[in-house]
């Protein structure tokens, strides 16, 4: 119980539960700490401002990383052959978590809705929630955008996540339309005491990572965000071009040995029959 205006309330329990939010820590945990059953497969850096996107097969790892210093890096993720299946931000917050950390997944939207990916190592897994309620690897907010930035500013500027991020997919075949809301990796966020949100200095250093399991053959899309490490604000009092805390993010893909993946596969549709009602039927 926690004291609230005089009131007590009563600390709530999570909206979802059941067995198929579990995951099986010690398979995942084994392909964090084996790191002699993988084999580096792919390996690039995303300069600042700017966006790439690249394959992941399904029973890979993908692991950013901060090389240079914080950065932010805003990630959207397709299903390889169907685009159409794609991140689901808000029910990820549902089922996981607002701000996600190693054993979390990123789930696909309807009528898919299975895991893309599970997390599987987070270098900033202890730095929890600090004194001003952030945390890090935030689904709360969505990509900065050149829209927003004109309502807010009168300008134009083209290389927000949102431009960074269109950029990136078309060489795959895919358009503005196709850019949804995304994963900000090392970002720190949180919601302040009227409810608003609010973005703080990234925490990460030089060589801190974020790893994930392709639970599914995927195309990824990485935007290193135009606000570097958020450390300058970018809208309001104070703000200026952060061009000077911008810095790339890694990408490094591994393939995990086959004795590792053991009798592992990848997730299933719901069994849903998709009636969807469409044929009424009297509740009486």
């Amino acid at each position: 119980m926690t004291e609230q205006n005089g009131r007590v309330a009563a600390l709530t329990e999570a909206a979802y539960k059941g067995p198929a939010l579990e995951v099986d820590r010690d398979f995942y945990g084994a392909i964090a700490r084996e790191s002699g059953a993988r084999t580096l497969v792919d390996s690039f850096e995303i300069p600042i401002r700017s966006g790439r996107a690249w394959e992941v097969p399904a029973g890979h790892v993908c692991r950013l990383l901060t090389v240079d210093g914080p950065q932010v890096g805003d990630l959207n993720v397709w299903n390889r052959h169907n685009p159409r299946e794609r991140f689901w931000a808000a029910r990820t917050r549902q089922l996981q978590a607002a701000h996600v950390t190693t054993f979390d997944r990123l789930w696909s939207n309807l009528p898919y809705l299975r895991p893309l990916v599970t997390i599987t190592a987070d270098t900033l897994e202890d730095y929890g929630t600090d004194a001003e309620g952030g945390r890090v690897h935030d689904t709360l907010g969505t990509r900065c955008d050149p829209y927003v930035n004109r309502m807010l500013t009168g300008e134009d500027f083209d290389y927000h996540c949102h431009s960074n991020l269109t950029r990136a997919v078309r060489p795959f075949g895919l358009t503005e339309f196709d850019v949804h809301d995304v994963l900000n990796v090392f970002q720190c966020t949180g919601l302040n005491e009227q409810d608003q949100y609010f973005m703080k200095t990234c925490p990460a250093r030089v060589g801190d990572y974020f790893e994930m399991f392709a639970e599914q053959d995927l195309l990824m899309a990485l935007s290193t965000c135009p606000g570097g490490d958020l450390s300058v604000p970018m809208w309001g009092d104070g703000a200026h071009d952060p061009v000077e805390v911008c810095r790339p993010i890694g990408v490094e893909v591994y393939r995990i040995d086959e004795e590792l993946l053991g009798g592992w596969s990848q997730p299933p549709f719901p069994e849903y029959a998709g009636g969807h009602a469409l044929v009424e039927r009297p509740w009486a």
